[in-house]
């Protein structure tokens, strides 16, 4: 977090707002913006001496800035914001896929009746589709393929155990997983976040 001038060691009370954030289907941007907001508040405040040391400083600031957006969205909105634009845009990536399993999810993403969903709603859904779409590219990959990936996440966050709750860990090892498995069918992640 180069705005506070050094890094900032999230806590399990920031990756929970994190995840809450995003079951919340607000967009990275939308959080984005409302971070900046916060810390540029910060700034210009009597304790701009003291450093921000958590996300829950910022949460009444994203919240704002997620009002202001869904103001935008019933008055018009931007169209990029659009669900519907971005389920097209995944549907788009997974019918390219060779494997038949996977071109079925670009049908059930066009489904009309997704993209008048509620964000609380879909977000969730995609979700449990993601999970079912890595469940279903490892065991296409075999046992050996998927241990591979799983050894190279463990790898990567083996610096973090101790220092982490076991819980977020997992959590945090299971998303790892699951983009490294994507990522290696040339997949984006299923979700209403344009990562």
């Amino acid at each position: 977090m180069s705005r506070r001038g050094d890094p900032l060691i999230l806590s399990n009370a920031d990756w929970t707002l994190i995840h809450k954030w995003r079951k919340a289907g607000i967009p990275l941007r939308i959080v984005l913006r409302g971070i900046a907001d916060a810390l540029d508040g910060h700034a210009h405040s009597w304790g701009r001496a003291r450093k921000v040391g958590s996300l829950a400083y910022c949460a009444a600031e994203v919240d704002v800035a997620r009002e202001r957006w869904e103001r935008a969205l019933a008055g018009g909105g931007e169209p990029e914001a659009d669900p519907a634009s971005r389920l097209e845009e995944l549907a788009d990536a997974f019918a390219g896929s060779p494997l038949p399993q996977v071109a079925a999810f670009a049908v059930e993403l066009r489904d009309p009746a997704r993209a008048v969903l509620p964000r609380r709603q879909l977000e969730p859904w995609l979700m449990e589709r993601e999970a079912a779409l890595v469940a279903l590219l490892c065991a296409q990959g075999g046992a050996e393929w998927t241990a591979a990936i799983e050894a190279a996440v463990d790898a990567d966050l083996a610096a973090y155990r101790g220092r982490m709750p076991e819980r977020v860990l997992q959590q945090v090892r299971a998303e790892a997983i699951a983009r490294r498995v994507t990522a290696t069918h040339g997949l984006p992640r299923l979700t209403l976040f344009a990562l």
